[in-house]
């Protein structure tokens, strides 16, 4: 049998007023933006995209912070701090509103799974690098 692992990369962006980028997806609710990592592209490249996808904000960015693992799943998600170096707060399918919010803000506002934990361990430079290893089944995701 060979693997199959899902790898994916999300980015906490903070703005120059120390607020929070976040995403309200369809399914989870509040949460960093973050994707899957498609062929050909490095894990910094996929957080950059997918928070433009997500949000329409252009982020650089500046710090790998760590790994959380989903072992029950067989994903493995990257997680990177970023910060806003263009375009504007945008709303797609994937994101049914946007916006920039105060760090205990958003921490209130992120329930989805360990969401909130990986947020805050982004946040804490003396945890980097990180390694979270977890199982939930795929069908609970």
């Amino acid at each position: 049998m060979t693997p199959k692992h899902i790898v994916s990369a999300a980015a906490i962006v903070v703005n120059e007023r120390d607020e929070i980028l976040l995403i309200k997806g369809p399914k989870r609710g509040w949460e960093m933006p973050g994707g899957q990592v498609e062929e050909g592209e490095s894990l910094k490249e996929a957080a950059i995209r997918e928070t433009k996808e997500e949000s329409g904000i252009d982020i650089e960015v500046t710090k790998f912070c760590g790994v959380f693992q989903n072992v029950g799943s067989s994903i493995c998600n990257t997680l990177f701090l970023g910060r806003p170096v263009g375009g504007a707060l945008t709303t797609t399918s994937e994101s049914l509103e946007v916006g920039f919010f105060p760090i205990e803000t958003a921490l209130e506002m992120v329930s989805w799974g360990n969401f909130r934990q990986r947020i805050e361990l982004c946040l804490n430079e003396e945890s980097h690098p990180f390694y979270v290893e977890f199982s939930i089944p795929l069908k609970d995701c």
